[in-house]
Order: C-alpha cells, then sequence, then structure tokens
C-alpha cells in the first residue's frame, strides 16, 4: 500500500475545514463570493472613474470650449496685425454665444484667411467638424 504524504498545514489551514468546499453547498458559497467580490471591485472602480473625471461638459460647450484655446493660441502666435474690426467683433461674438450663434466671420485680408486656415486645422485636429466653425462670407 502507498502512503500519502501531505505537506504540514499552517494554523488557518488547520482552522478552516477544508472539506465543506468539497460539499453540495460549496458551489454556490464560490459563486456568492466570486459575485460579491466582483461587485465590490466594480463600485471601487467606478466610484474611482467617476471622481477622476470630474463634472461632463456636453458636447458642444467641449467643442467651444477647444475651440476657443485653439483660437487664443493661433492669435498669441499670429497677433492681431492684419485682422479688421470687422472680423474681430464677429469672431468675438460667436464665442460669446458659446459657439452657437450664426457662422458669420468673414476672412478677407490675408492675415484673416491664415488665421482662419490655422483654426479650421486646429478644429479638425481636435475632432470638430468643418460645420462648427463660424467662417462664412455672406456677400
Amino acid at each position: 500500500m502507498t502512503a500519502h504524504l501531505q505537506p504540514p498545514r499552517s494554523e488557518a489551514a488547520e482552522a478552516i475545514d477544508m472539506t465543506a468546499w468539497n460539499s453540495s453547498a460549496a458551489p454556490s458559497c464560490r459563486s456568492a463570493l466570486r459575485a460579491g467580490a466582483a461587485l465590490a471591485l466594480l463600485a471601487a472602480c467606478g466610484s474611482y472613474a467617476v471622481a477622476q473625471q470630474g463634472p461632463a461638459t456636453d458636447w458642444p460647450t467641449e467643442k467651444c470650449n477647444r475651440y476657443k484655446k485653439a483660437y487664443e493660441q493661433a492669435l498669441n502666435r499670429q497677433g492681431k496685425a492684419g485682422l479688421s474690426p470687422d472680423f474681430i467683433a464677429s469672431h468675438d461674438a460667436f464665442l460669446a454665444s458659446n459657439c452657437q450663434a450664426r457662422a458669420d466671420v468673414c476672412a478677407r485680408s490675408k492675415e484673416e484667411l491664415d488665421l482662419a486656415n490655422k483654426l479650421v486645422l486646429m478644429a479638425m485636429s481636435s475632432g470638430m467638424s468643418g460645420t462648427f466653425l463660424p467662417f462664412y462670407c455672406r456677400s
């Protein structure tokens, strides 16, 4: 007859009767423990993700925020030389409306066209569509 050798058990293992895991109630008990652990993990991760995101903004506001940032960066690089008062005023009105006003910014000078082209590229690379932009010459 062959003797079965078992490794020494720790005190914790001795305290828990491991034969209970092999009983008919064990599978449902293990499933309940797994489900509980999964729920606890989801709750912890979900609250962490919400805490990291902060308050959500709607997409039109997010687009406008991105566009304002691009406009400020482009103006800081290029400056306002060559931009007409009408161009600046209509563009400022667009921004003041949270970018909801009718497209009415008409780029006429070389500097205005340069700025408009830069803003179009910056907007496109920030995930905005061309229909968002305020550039349109009515006459």
